[in-house]
């Protein structure tokens, strides 16, 4: 199969509404596109712990539809009995079993925009099918475009809201054109050069990027070739392959239509020339593979030693990532099972971040990176709540042999198709949802009690907030074994930021001096710094 980055995009959808879908997920396009093939490219991906119920006759009744979901699960049910109720008792049944032995269970139906009203509503009350915790039932809906119309509609407005992806399956472009007959005539070992330019560009005018038709134009065109004995199809034989295979109204209006369509965005691209920048037109339209990095700490916040007044701290953005940054040649599984690719190795990295210094030969982990002053936030979420993070983020990879490994993630493309790591190695987020379980770890400040006092020699989660905020003030990012103790050390420069603030500097932490502190921390989380108070 020939996977132009829209399929991997559409692709990137149907397997997070697998593994991460709340509810529902809705992948629709045209006549054509490839729907239907991306959903059999799914089959051969599917994670082990996935039970997948495939319709694809979408004009069914509701009894009909539960009765085929049951049929596809091979789930044992009296045939005979004529009750709906019977039969979404058996399917919850299964499912709770299921759930209980770790699967998940999915329903893809293909051609859903045919399905009637009373069939989505039932559909839309399976999904209430669940524990406290999780649905035990997914599903996802493919469709042509009228599908996404529908769910518009008021009466399914409760389906609508429970939709947590859509993606809608564009066309071929005139590169993607050229790409997938080049592709198909690689894997029939054939000459990939057998089309020349014009014909190419000749059937992508025709066929509007559409890979059936495309299919259809280049089998009567090579068809043709062979009976005229043409060494290489032109333009011209493409021409009679439409007139003899493409229906009537299309291949009189074709031309008209891509003239009119032409003309439009002729009229367009003049007018954004005459309002847009000449360098944001080029940034724009320059390169679809651009990367978004996400903005690292250091970035976000800096920290200058401060000698009288508290100043607001500027974010200062990091670059975009530009076209050197390709992807890597190798599988990601081949790549993160690297030993190198360890919780320590991504510890680090996202410490240097933050703008800390590491100890020489020390390996991190959560325990012991608390002498940076950071603290480690172990958790899970989903794909679109990684997305929103925006924050460099360690995750953990869970390969086929059940070993784990850990790498930092630092970006993601416009479209969200593509991830980028530490040390600019990108990779399709397709591949890695396929071994992602939602786990991540993130550093940052520690929490201030506001029912506990701060004193001397005193060892709690409030002494390193102290030290945070202190290291951020004065610029000193200090080793210390105990990083929640108060010691000698921290009580001096305690007394250097109360000798600042025309405070009494003898050390204690008291209304004034918390209060000041206080102040300095708001200053940081003004600064995009989230501190918790």
């Amino acid at each position: 199969m020939y996977m132009s980055k829209r399929h991997q995009e559409g692709l990137a959808h149907l397997l997070y509404g697998i593994k991460y879908g709340g509810g529902f997920v809705a992948l629709t396009g045209e006549v054509g596109t490839g729907k239907t093939t991306l959903c059999h490219c799914l089959l051969q991906q599917l994670p082990e712990n996935i039970d997948l119920a495939l319709v694809l006759n979408s004009r069914l009744t509701a009894k009909e539809l539960v009765a085929t979901l049951c049929d596809e699960l091979s789930i044992v049910y009296d045939k005979s009995s004529q009750s709906l109720k019977y039969l979404i008792d058996k399917l919850n049944q299964h499912l709770l079993l299921t759930h209980a032995k770790g699967r998940e269970t999915v329903l893809l139906i293909d051609e859903a925009q045919n399905l009637s009203m009373d069939v989505l509503e039932q559909l839309r009350l399976l999904t209430n099918l669940e524990t406290s915790k999780a649905k035990l039932l997914r599903i996802i809906l493919v469709g042509q475009p009228e599908l996404k119309d529908l769910l518009q509609r008021q009466v399914l407005r409760q389906l609508n809201q429970r939709i947590t992806a859509r993606y809608h399956l564009q066309s071929l472009s005139l590169k993607d054109t050229r790409a997938y007959i080049k592709h198909r005539l690689s894997v029939s070992h054939g000459d990939v050069n057998l089309f020349n330019e014009s014909a190419i560009r000749k059937i992508f005018q025709l066929s509007l990027g559409v890979p059936r038709l495309i299919n259809l134009l280049c089998d009567r065109a090579l068809l043709g070739a062979y009976a005229t004995h043409v060494q290489k199809v032109n333009s011209a034989i493409v021409v009679q392959a439409a007139e003899e295979v493409l229906p009537i109204t299309q291949n009189n209006l074709t031309f008209k239509w891509l003239h009119f369509v032409l003309f439009l965005l002729g009229i367009f691209g003049f007018l954004v020339v005459a309002q847009q920048n000449f360098d944001f037109i080029k940034s724009t339209y320059r390169n679809t593979w651009v990367i978004k990095t996400i903005p690292t700490v250091s970035s976000l916040i800096s920290m200058p030693k401060i000698e009288t007044d508290v100043k607001p701290i500027k974010i200062s953005a990091k670059d975009d990532v530009t076209t050197s940054e390709i992807m890597h040649s190798q599988s990601f599984s081949d790549w993160i099972s690297n030993p190198n690719y360890a919780l320590d190795t991504a510890l680090i990295d996202i410490v240097k971040d933050w703008g800390k210094s590491v100890p020489n030969n020390q390996k991190l982990n959560c325990n012991n990176v608390q002498i940076t002053g950071l603290r480690c936030v172990l958790g899970k979420m989903s794909w679109k709540e990684l997305i929103a993070l925006n924050k460099p983020v360690i995750l953990e990879f869970v390969l086929n042999d059940k070993s784990k490994h850990h790498t930092l993630l630092t970006g993601f493309s416009e479209q969200q198709t593509e991830v980028l790591f530490a040390g600019n190695t990108k990779f399709s987020s397709a591949e890695i949802l396929k071994f992602w379980d939602g786990y991540y770890l993130i550093l940052e400040p520690p929490v201030l009690d506001p029912n506990k006092t701060i004193s001397y020699q005193q060892n709690s989660d409030n002494v390193l907030w102290l030290r945070y905020v202190l290291n951020s003030y004065d610029g000193i990012s200090c080793m210390v074994k105990k990083p929640y103790l108060y010691d000698e050390k921290l009580m001096q420069r305690v007394k250097f930021f109360q000798q600042q603030h025309q405070i009494i500097a003898n050390g204690n932490i008291g209304p004034k001096t918390l209060l000041g502190l206080k102040n300095y921390a708001q200053t940081l989380k003004n600064s995009n710094l989230v501190i918790n108070e």
